[in-house]
């Protein structure tokens, strides 16, 4: 059963009973406001098609379909969000996070006054010593804030202004499934609805001609599955799924026409199609019809959109060398960011990459070089693309993975090799603009970088945070499925206020 049907059923009362069944004047007495709709031409499925379908007829900027909030609740800070997700759980400790204790305590055991007793996961909790493992790599200050970034970072150091560092965030989840699920879903448990669908069910598009929530996937190293219900809409009406755009010749599956069919004779289809769906509509009052309607009509106009901003052949060439070598080959996480800041020009409200290849349990000096160039580059480049456009102001951009890694080392240690197991307990993520406090660092680890020792952010404050900057105020966007109100930050969650400019 449809959930959003069923919530249509509890806004519109009981069903009238067949007329055949009972007298014309009890039939009459029990009319309801189902049965008004249903006989007037102001039906459920006509306010939902003029909701879907009708938003340009209404003046709405490019055709853009509104979401369930007639407004913000507050005024924005921000109009998308660019969300670089690093899947597999970055080192901390190698990147953002110095600890010169750790260094010198290199191959000592890790106290059980600082593990206190947390769970390892049984990649390591079999381990007969836990040696702490200092940072192979060497750290510089940089910019007026004096950030520290890791040698492997570059080009991310020379934005440190206008980076916010979260080094406080922390989760519950200590496997990779669970803890993704977790940042994207609100949930640890999969069928919740994803960040950029409740996005989408909140605000709407800014561009009907291109989906509201858009997916770049960029495959690398070890790569830790990802699922599409990563980005799915779970009991949310389908229309904010996000969708997936692939490098190659169907950017968007089964979205061109088969052989034969003419874009007229497709419009022609699709209008008989409407028809139809209208008068199932009105005769069941099952708002995911309009949605299928909404869907059909979102994939005639991508035809024509989707190819046009998969197009990079006439940006100038000296963004691909910003963006580094790799942005001029198709479905690299560079090309990714650069088709990220095309999105976000055309009003696309929640852009989602992804770059997998994170999970480094062993070899992680080699490992986390590797991925750090795929990385460093264009991530900076996406920055400061956005803000010599002026787009930085109203995009919030975020880069962070799933948690963090061990100060200890999975497996053997040596002078030159180690590996890191999964941290759930403290790890670093970076945000920018939007409203976000640029050339700061929030939070603090201890001296080993094993535990948050002030101003902890956990998931729920963050996903708070980010709908705040959009004018959300995540405990009102909710939305009823099988008896209860579910919301993307579940029970608690806070905006930390501290990061905001």
């Amino acid at each position: 059963m449809n959930p959003s049907a069923n919530d249509s059923r509890d806004l519109l009362g009981p069903a009238v009973p067949a007329e055949a069944d009972v007298p014309p004047e009890a039939a009459e007495r029990a009319a309801t406001r189902r049965s008004f709709l249903l006989r007037s031409g102001l039906g459920l499925g006509g306010v939902a098609l003029a909701q879907l379908l009708g938003a340009e007829g209404a003046g709405a900027a490019d055709g853009a379909l509104g979401g369930v909030l007639a407004a913000p609740h507050f005024p924005p800070r921000a109009k998308r969000v660019i969300y670089l997700f690093q899947s597999g759980g970055p080192s901390q400790l190698d990147l953002f996070d110095h600890k010169p204790l750790l260094e010198r305590l290199n191959g000592e055991d890790l106290p059980e006054s600082v593990r206190m007793g947390q769970r390892l996961t049984g990649m390591s909790a079999n381990q007969a010593r836990l040696p702490l493992a200092g940072s192979a790599f060497r750290f510089a200050r940089h910019g007026r804030s004096g950030a520290p970034v890791s040698e492997l970072l570059p080009l991310t150091a020379s934005i440190a202004d206008d980076l916010c560092f979260l080094k406080s965030l922390h989760t519950e989840a200590i496997n990779h499934d669970p803890a993704i699920t977790f940042f994207q879903t609100g949930s640890q448990q999969a069928g919740r609805p994803s960040m950029g669908a409740w996005v989408s069910y909140g605000l709407g598009s800014m561009n009907a001609s291109l989906p509201a929530f858009c997916v770049l996937i960029a495959k690398a190293g070890i790569d830790q599955p990802l699922y599409s219900r990563l980005w799915g809409h779970g009991f949310l009406p389908s229309i904010h799924q996000g969708v997936q755009f692939r490098s190659g010749k169907d950017p968007v599956l089964y979205l061109g026409n088969p052989a034969g069919v003419t874009a007229a004779g497709r419009r022609k289809v699709l209008d008989r199609l409407q028809q139809l769906h209208e008068l199932q509509l009105e005769a069941l009052g099952d708002p995911e019809i309009a949605t299928r309607v909404a869907q059909y009509e979102m994939a005639f106009r991508m035809q024509t959109s989707v190819p046009e901003v998969m197009d990079l052949s006439g940006e100038p060439e000296w963004v691909f060398e910003m963006y580094g070598p790799d942005s001029r080959k198709p479905g690299s996480y560079a090309a990714n960011c650069i088709l990220a800041r095309r999105l976000a020009e055309r009003g696309v409200r929640f852009i989602q990459l992804y770059l997998t290849g994170w999970d480094h349990h062993g070899g992680l000096p080699k490992g986390i070089r590797g991925q750090c160039r795929m990385s460093d580059q264009p991530s900076a480049a996406l920055v400061k693309d956005l803000k010599q456009r002026g787009l930085l102001d109203d995009t919030v951009v975020i880069w962070g993975g799933e948690f963090g890694r061990t100060n200890y080392s999975q497996g053997k240690l040596t002078r030159d090799d180690y590996g890191r197991d999964h941290h759930p307990r403290c790890f670093t993520a970076w945000v920018a603009g939007g409203g976000i406090r640029p050339g700061i660092t929030h939070g603090e680890t201890d001296e080993l970088g094993y535990n948050v020792a002030r101003d902890p952010v956990h998931v729920h404050d963050f996903q708070a945070t980010i709908l705040h900057l959009l004018g959300i105020d995540h405990e009102r966007l909710t939305f009823k499925y099988q008896g209860r109100r579910y919301r993307l930050t579940d029970v608690h969650g806070k905006v930390v206020e501290a990061i905001l400019a």
